[in-house]
């Protein structure tokens, strides 16, 4: 038995599957503002959307590399936002072969005040931790991430 102050791992585990369901939950719950809600979003594209909004425009291959899906699926998910509205495709004036792509100007407060929520809440829960408690909350997240994926293409 361990005589460190603070939470046993099984108290731990514990506390994480009372809060994960709370968690998404909310994340599912999140509006989406009425400048979108005609637009078929699903989670695989806040990742894509948090990127452009938070990274700048980028080229498809960028935007794969980033999501860790290959280029296609990343080609095909542009085309998917852009034919709905949300994103441009434009052409790299340095390499006429390469399309930039970027949030719409007319849909980016919406996609910002979309994601504005989460980001102030990650802001703050992160603010007090020092670098290194940050990146532990991180590593730690993607740790249980990689243990709940299952089959191929985890």
């Amino acid at each position: 038995m361990s005589t460190q102050p603070g939470l046993s791992v099984e108290d731990g585990v514990r506390q994480l599957l009372l809060l994960m369901p709370r968690l998404v939950g909310r994340a599912k719950r999140t509006p989406v503002p009425a400048e979108l809600d005609g637009c078929a979003l699903a989670p695989r594209h806040l990742s894509l959307l948090s990127y452009l909004l938070f990274d700048g425009p980028m080229t498809v291959t960028e935007l794969a590399t980033r999501l860790q899906v290959a280029p296609t699926t990343a080609s095909l998910m542009v085309g998917d936002l852009s034919r709905q509205g949300v994103l441009n495709r434009d052409e790299d004036p340095a390499d006429r072969r390469r399309t930039i792509v970027s949030i719409t100007p007319d849909k980016r407060p919406a996609v910002d005040a979309w994601l504005a929520r989460g980001a102030q809440a990650w802001s703050n829960a992160l603010t007090p931790l020092s670098p290194a408690e940050r990146q532990l909350v991180i590593a730690t997240l993607e740790a249980y991430e990689r243990g709940t994926c299952e089959g191929p293409g985890c």
